[in-house]
């Protein structure tokens, strides 16, 4: 039979691993490792959305950004301001963390993941009091692209 103190302290333990799960989840995320033009600083924010999400970060900057995206294949159509590689995937521009996850979960056959250009509202280019930009999370490689993912004010639609 659980006592009143059994039960309390039960309860209080899992309460803590439930708390805990979304850390205790993110804990085996494979580390993100950027490139980025050193002036930029939104591509810092991003780098920080990252590191919230759970995602050890590594940053190298270059002021030859373009030589990396051309190595890597990104097509010009979905250019950014950064490029990054994780899980054997290439990641252009500000895509959000849990589209990054869920790559990694799913692992389809393509190069990665890319939002062309820098739309308002997405990780990084948050701009206060101004209205978020919809946006798209495409998935491309060599059978072409197709949206991933839709964003609007930070969250997926």
């Amino acid at each position: 039979m659980l006592d009143r103190r059994r039960f309390l302290t039960v309860l209080g333990t899992a309460g803590a691993v439930l708390a805990m799960g979304p850390a205790l989840a993110d804990a085996g995320l494979p580390k993100v490792v950027v490139s980025k033009d050193p002036s930029c600083g939104c591509c810092s924010g991003w780098v920080d959305h990252l590191k919230a999400a759970g995602f050890p970060v590594e940053v190298h900057e270059t002021a030859e950004i373009n030589r990396v995206k051309v190595r890597l294949d990104v097509p010009d159509d979905l250019a950014s301001c950064h490029t990054a590689e994780v899980g054997g995937y290439v990641i252009e521009g500000h895509v959000p963390a849990d589209a990054i996850k869920r790559l990694l979960i799913e692992k389809p056959q393509a190069k990665g993941l890319a939002v062309p250009g820098m739309p308002v509202g997405s990780p990084g280019m948050e701009v206060p009091g101004v209205e978020n930009d919809t946006y798209e999370v495409v998935l491309f490689g060599p059978s072409g692209q197709k949206t991933f993912a839709r964003y609007q004010g930070g969250r997926a639609v």
